[in-house]
């Protein structure tokens, strides 16, 4: 019986560590991408979106300063985004 609590507990760990422990994280990055691979002027192919307690942040490259400002817009804008700390990096 200790063996499956302790390998319970061990996945459990795993999970948040592999960012699964928050289900509203999880929820928020799957709308984030959604609306950045819906917007036909970000093409979001290059955007990393990472979620942490609301926090969402971008990272990886566009080829215009306007990608940039309009993909950091669109994620301020989904609902449960308490910031968005936007890490892309200009590189035509």
């Amino acid at each position: 019986m200790r063996i499956q609590t302790l390998a319970a507990s061990f996945a459990l760990a795993a999970a948040m560590a592999l960012g699964q422990g928050n289900p509203a994280d999880d929820r928020l990055y799957d709308q984030v991408r959604l609306k950045l691979a819906g917007d036909r002027d970000i093409g979001s192919n290059a955007i990393e979106v990472e979620v942490h307690d609301g926090v969402v942040t971008l990272k990886g490259k566009v080829a215009k300063a306007k990608q940039k400002t309009k993909a950091e817009h669109v994620a301020r804008k989904v609902k449960g985004v308490k910031n968005v700390v936007n890490q892309l990096v200009v590189s035509p």
